[in-house]
């Protein structure tokens, strides 16, 4: 696999069309801080990290509206990939749906959101978006 991060989004993408509960993913450090910044942004309900000997996994519970039973993921899109990486500093940060979605950067400074970014006045890799 050239690209866990795609693959990643894509099970997360995949679980939230089937109206799955959970979905388990491997796991990876990368992926287990992006898993923190969507439970930080209220995207998913709630994650564990399991490590068995040389495997990790992570394990998410998929949040849905009580009434309408509507994803509160909407949507979920990879943008610097391995064949075409995206940079942005901190004056051309991405604002998604105008500031309703979240960009997911990579910087010097750890995985983190475009807001938190900004305020840090640090730029990076923009990983995905999610809205």
């Amino acid at each position: 696999m050239t690209d866990p991060i795609a693959d990643f989004l894509t099970r997360i993408r995949n679980a939230v069309k089937a109206n799955h509960k959970v979905v388990e993913i491997p796991g990876s450090k990368m992926k287990e801080a992006i898993t923190k910044i969507l439970h930080e942004q209220g995207y998913i309900l709630s994650y564990k990290f399991i490590k068995e000997d040389f495997k990790s996994s992570i394990k998410i519970a998929l949040k849905y509206h009580p009434e309408s039973h509507l994803p509160a993921i909407k949507g979920i899109k990879r943008i610097s990939r391995p064949g075409l990486r995206k940079y942005s500093n901190v004056s051309e940060l991405p604002r998604v749906l105008n500031g309703l979605g979240v960009a997911i950067l990579s910087t010097s400074n750890g995985v983190m959101t475009d807001k938190e970014a900004r305020a840090q006045k640090v730029g990076g890799e923009v990983i995905c978006y999610v809205y």
